[in-house]
């Protein structure tokens, strides 16, 4: 299994905000040395590798993780929480997920 970190920098050359802080958290939670390769998105480049791979696999946010089985399946994560918990088989609150979510669709309500 190969897992890819797809992080994004802003058209004005700043780096995305949830892409510093999904970093820090795999760094903090010493989960970084499970991921094999960061590629950038630029957006001021639609050419940049992170951009095309996002482009490729239809992915609309940063960031994302790629998950490549050994037998060449991808798997896009979205929802670090959701990564989390389904690739590196670690323990996550339901409560966490449902604040990313949420987080990162603002236009979503409660019912």
């Amino acid at each position: 299994m190969k897992i890819t970190l797809v992080k994004k920098i802003k058209a004005d050359g700043s780096p995305c905000q949830k892409c510093q802080d999904i970093s820090d958290r795999l760094e903090a939670s010493d989960q970084m040395k499970l991921i094999d390769q960061i590629i950038i998105a630029d957006e001021s480049d639609p050419a940049s590798e992170g951009m095309l791979l996002a482009s490729e696999l239809s992915v609309d946010r940063a960031p994302f993780f790629v998950v490549e089985h050994d037998d060449g399946q991808k798997e896009v994560f979205t929802v670090y929480f959701k990564f989390v918990k389904q690739v590196l088989n670690q323990i996550t609150s339901e409560e966490e997920e449902l604040a990313e979510i949420m987080n990162d669709n603002p236009d979503l309500d409660y019912i």
